[in-house]
């Protein structure tokens, strides 16, 4: 995980449901960050390496 940038803008995910079951996600080049939008406490920080691994993985599919 990496260290939270300075300034950031957070894009609230498409697939959230309409219910407040939201994640925001923060990019750019070199990192990706995930939030729970309705409790901005902890952030997870991933490389982007990280996440496209994450992506092609068969865990957020099921």
């Amino acid at each position: 995980m990496t260290h939270n940038p300075p300034t950031r803008i957070w894009f609230k995910s498409t697939r959230s449901a309409k219910q407040n079951e939201c994640v925001e996600v923060f990019l750019d080049n070199a990192r990706v960050g995930v939030r729970d939008s309705k409790n901005r406490g902890p952030e997870l920080w991933f490389t982007s390496e990280q996440w496209d691994r994450f992506l092609a993985s068969d865990i957020w599919h099921s």
